[in-house]
């Protein structure tokens, strides 16, 4: 049930400009949030409570939808990335603070005994995410204030999720070179 709350709230959070964007003038804002906020319901119950903020995250954005839905603001519907990528760099640089950094956990899925020199990498790797995470939201929150719908919907649909893959992508192609260095 975890996973599948999580791959749906991806899913959700890939096409929400675009449901926004088909949503404008036709449905109410609650339409498009109060789905997000069950999802993120779901989330909030079947997260692992030994995760720092696993219910904490979930719960503000079920708050930020319910103010959404209650305002019937269409213009708020715009701060919905800028919030997940405020929560994100949450995540990421909690973990940089205590306990093993994101990346660092998700690498010791595949090996688990992790030489020093690999932790040093994937702590740099957690900090690069970070920036990714604080600019993309920056530009999220520009677009967010003062650009034109259409912006807004091809930055946060497609823009950013392509920067993502980049960065992604480059880490991967980087980390064999990265291993002989360290």
């Amino acid at each position: 049930m975890r996973h599948g709350a999580a791959a749906a709230l991806a899913l959700a959070g890939i096409a929400y400009p675009f449901a926004v964007h088909a949503a404008l003038g036709r449905l109410s804002v609650a339409w498009v949030v109060l789905p997000l906020a069950l999802l993120w319901l779901a989330r909030g119950l079947t997260a692992s409570a030994r995760q720092p903020g696993s219910r904490l995250l979930p719960a503000v954005a079920i708050v930020f939808c319910v103010i959404l839905a209650v305002s019937d603001s269409e213009a708020g519907l715009r701060w919905y990335p800028v919030l997940i990528n405020a929560m994100m760099l949450a995540i990421f640089g909690a973990s940089l603070k205590a306990g093993r950094p994101v990346i660092e956990r998700l690498a010791r899925l595949r090996h688990p005994d992790l030489p020093p020199e690999g932790v040093r990498y994937t702590r740099n790797v957690t900090r690069v995410w970070c920036g990714f995470f604080a600019l993309n939201g920056a530009i999220a929150a520009a677009l967010a204030a003062w650009a034109p719908w259409s912006w807004w919907v091809a930055y946060n649909g497609a823009i950013s999720y392509g920067l993502m893959g980049l960065l992604f992508a480059g880490e991967w192609i980087l980390r064999p070179a990265a291993a002989k260095v360290a």
